[in-house]
C-alpha cells in the first residue's frame, strides 16, 4: 500500500516548455491530500527556489538532491554539506585553472561567482531576478550544500577527480549539482521514512531527470516521466506520459491510486 509519494519538480511536476503546473497536476494533488496519501517533494533545487512555484501544499521537502530534508517548512529534519577540502579544492580550481559560472548553496542564501548567459537561463528557471556576487575566495571558509556549476559532461571526470568526497549529478544538459558523496533523494526518501514512521516500499517517486535515478530505483514504485531519458526511464518500474501530456494523473490512475 502506498503510504507517500514524491514528486521532483522540474519536468515533473513543472514543465520545462510552459514553466508552469499542469491543471490536472494540480488538481490530482488536492485528490491526494483528501485521500490522507502524504506528499513531498524531491527537488535539486534550495529551498528558497521552491515556494514562488508552487501553489498546492506538500507535507515536506527534500531539497538540494536529498542533502537538506524538512518536514512541514521549518523543521529540518535532515542536512549534510560538502567537506571543506572539497569546496577549497573547487575554489582552487575556479580560481587557478578554469572560471564558469557556479551557483553557491548555503543553508539560507544563494549567491554567485559571476553571471553569464548560461547562468542567466538557470535563474530564469528557478525564478531569481537577482543574485549577490562574491568571488570565488569568498567561499574557503562557508558550509556549502550544493555547488551547481557550468561544466559540459566531457570535463565531469577531470573536475570531480578533485573532490574526492563528492559526487555530482544533472537534472539539465549545461550544469551539474555537487553536493556530499553518499547523499542523493534515495536517501532523503529514508529520512522522511524514519520521521514518519513508514517503509521504502510503502512510497511512489515521479521524476524525470538523471538526480531522480537512486530516488525512482529506491521508491517502492518509482514512475518516469514520458520526457525522461531512456537512462532515467531504465531505472524506472513504470514510464508514463510527459509532464505536458498528464503524465502524473495518467500514472496514479494506472495505479489505482486515483480514480
Amino acid at each position: 500500500m502506498v503510504k507517500a509519494i514524491f514528486f521532483d519538480i522540474d519536468g515533473t511536476l513543472i514543465s520545462f516548455k510552459t514553466q508552469t503546473m499542469p491543471e490536472s497536476t494540480k488538481n490530482a494533488i488536492k485528490q491526494l491530500h483528501k485521500t490522507g496519501m502524504k506528499l513531498f517533494i524531491a527537488t535539486g533545487r534550495h529551498f528558497s527556489a521552491i515556494q514562488s512555484i508552487l501553489n498546492v501544499e506538500f507535507d515536506g521537502y527534500i531539497t538540494l538532491n536529498g542533502c537538506y530534508c524538512l518536514q512541514g517548512t521549518e523543521n529540518v529534519i535532515f542536512k549534510k554539506s560538502i567537506h571543506r577540502d572539497d569546496v577549497s579544492h573547487f575554489i582552487d580550481y575556479l580560481e587557478n585553472e578554469w572560471s564558469f559560472p557556479c551557483l553557491f548553496v548555503e543553508e539560507h542564501s544563494l549567491s554567485v561567482n559571476y553571471i553569464d548567459g548560461e547562468m542567466k537561463f538557470l535563474m530564469d528557471l528557478l525564478k531569481e531576478d537577482t543574485l549577490p556576487h562574491h568571488s570565488p575566495g569568498y567561499y574557503r571558509d562557508k558550509e556549502l550544500f550544493q555547488l551547481t556549476a557550468f561544466f559540459k559532461d566531457d570535463m565531469s571526470e577531470e573536475i570531480m577527480s578533485r573532490l574526492p568526497n563528492s559526487t555530482y549529478m544533472r537534472w539539465y544538459p549545461t550544469f551539474a549539482d555537487i553536493i556530499c558523496k553518499g547523499i542523493d533523494k534515495g536517501v532523503g526518501i529514508d529520512k522522511i521514512c524514519e520521521y514518519y514512521g513508514f517503509s521504502a516500499s510503502e512510497t511512489m517517486a515521479f521524476g524525470d531527470g538523471g538526480n531522480d535515478i537512486a530516488m525512482l530505483q529506491h521508491a517502492g514504485i518509482g514512475i518516469a516521466m514520458g520526457n525522461a531519458n531512456d537512462v532515467v526511464k531504465q531505472a524506472a518500474d513504470y514510464v508514463t506520459d510527459s509532464v505536458d501530456d498528464d503524465g502524473i494523473l495518467n500514472a496514479l490512475k494506472h495505479f489505482e491510486i486515483l480514480p
